[in-house]
């Protein structure tokens, strides 16, 4: 055959019809099934097989699916999957990649509706946050990427065009984030050539957020130094615990000192729709550029993350490269400069604002900002049931929806005892939490993001964790 289309469309028309079916029941049924299930070494071995020479067929392939995929996914939209902060996705979403995958759409460039819809996307988004009318802003996989361009822009910003072409020259540039800043951003430092080590660690106050004063006499220290500060990034969501920082007092810093003011809002950008925590966002408004996702809590399928930057213009200047193929044009396919391709580092890109807008087109924004607050209430339910619970205690504030506690019954190797209990739990298919360290011992961390998430859900955490350390003490 000399086309990958069928002759005849009435056996994919059929087997596309089973798969939406069973991934609507998959999701109508997904709270009784396992959060997890470990992978079988035999299905594992399964995929070390050569490519096949001959095809075998789409029933075959959904067979497949369906035996040796299906039951071993990692279990995020599950309504007990509390390990890590992962979105649950939502079923419009689900059926918007179906949509976005039948167009098949290159939003790299060129004059097409692709590149509307994320236009749309990235205006509500800049609107959300209070940034202005200026903002340029992409849809990119995730805040890894998000916080690259942005410190891309910004060290463009700092040095001027001659970075480009000439790279920083052994300038020693350096930035600050609080201790507990995502792993993303010294990653985005060591991509951007500058060293992982020239991301100074600011320590934090006993609500997990930056110290202003630490953060000022660094900065003037680095300087008389003669490092050169350029950069500082306010976390809005820590990884361990959910703290937010002092935005708008960063903001002040920033102003003050000359840095680009950029701020990882990983999850927590989502607080802009909540009618009860919107506050802690403020002076987010005054960022240079907002790294976060839509696949958390707004509760978007994978991968949907969002990078602003206040003025398109500091994008264009780090990013835009000029080649004969890719010229555009005042009219035809190739117009409707700027182009995204010119606003980051990726030419081929999927459609990803197209189940951004059909969430938001169908849930709306107010609904979405209720998932945000209930997912605080029910971390507050699980401090307290945690706090009545004489073996459990709680390690650390719990600002927003994350809960990081304990196992403390008086026994020997409790650092070894938390980290049995939430594997036990994952391999019995019963929750999914994760563990972290907080003041130097090992604790269970209880990330509640999905919207299906319920009271019993955290309330019957707290008891099989309980049931878990009986069980490991014999």
């Amino acid at each position: 055959m000399s086309t990958l289309d069928p002759e005849d469309w009435t056996e994919l028309r059929a087997i596309g019809h089973r798969m939406m079916d069973d991934m609507i029941d998959r999701l109508a049924g997904i709270d009784s099934a396992p959060v997890w299930r470990k992978l079988p070494d035999a299905v594992r071995h399964g995929f070390r097989a050569p490519m096949p020479e001959t095809g075998k067929g789409l029933a075959a392939a959904y067979a497949g699916f369906l035996a040796r995929i299906a039951p071993y996914a990692s279990g995020n939209i599950h309504p007990r999957f509390m390990g890590w902060v992962q979105g649950g996705g939502n079923p419009v979403g689900m059926l918007a990649e179906l949509l976005a995958g039948g167009l098949n759409e290159n939003c790299g460039g060129r004059d097409h509706v692709g590149l509307e819809v994320e236009r749309q996307v990235i205006a509500w988004s800049a609107a959300m946050l209070g940034l202005p009318e200026t903002t340029g802003g992409l849809m990119v996989t995730g805040s890894s990427i998000a916080n690259f361009i942005a410190l891309v822009c910004a060290r463009r910003r700092h040095c001027g065009v001659a970075v480009r072409h000439s790279g920083t020259a052994g300038r020693k540039l350096v930035g600050y984030a609080q201790a507990g800043v995502h792993r993303c951003v010294p990653g985005a430092f060591d991509m951007a050539g500058l060293g992982s080590f020239a991301l100074r660690r600011v320590g934090t106050d006993a609500a997990g957020r930056i110290d202003a004063a630490s953060l000022d006499a660094m900065i003037v220290a680095d300087r008389a130094a003669g490092l050169e500060p350029f950069f500082l990034v306010g976390t809005a969501g820590s990884v361990d615990i959910g703290a937010v920082d002092d935005l708008a007092g960063l903001a002040a810093i920033a102003a003050r000192q000359g840095l680009w003011f950029h701020v990882d809002a990983a999850f927590g950008a989502l607080l802009a729709l909540s009618e009860t925590r919107r506050a802690l966002l403020d002076g987010i408004e005054r960022a240079d550029s907002v790294a976060f996702d839509f696949h958390k809590w707004a509760q978007v399928q994978y991968d949907s993350g969002c990078i602003l930057v206040r003025e398109q213009q500091w994008m264009l200047d780090s990013f835009a490269q000029d080649a004969s193929y890719l010229t555009n044009t005042a009219r035809g396919l190739a117009g409707g400069a700027p182009w995204p391709c010119d606003m980051g580092p990726d030419l081929s890109r999927g459609f990803r604002a197209l189940k951004v807008w059909m969430t938001i087109e169908t849930y709306g924004a107010a609904r979405l900002g209720a998932i945000v607050d209930r997912s605080c209430d029910l971390a507050q339910r699980l401090a307290a049931r945690i706090a009545a619970t004489p073996i459990l205690v709680l390690m650390a504030p719990v600002a927003l929806n994350i809960v990081c506690f304990r196992v403390e019954d008086g026994g020997a190797a409790l650092d070894d005892l938390n980290a049995d209990i939430a594997a036990d739990l994952q391999e019995d298919g019963r929750f999914v939490v994760s563990t972290t360290v907080i003041g130097g011992k090992r604790v269970l961390r209880a990330a509640i993001v999905n919207h299906r998430t319920s009271e019993r859900d955290v309330d019957d955490l707290v008891d099989a964790v309980v049931a878990a350390a009986t069980d490991r003490r014999g």
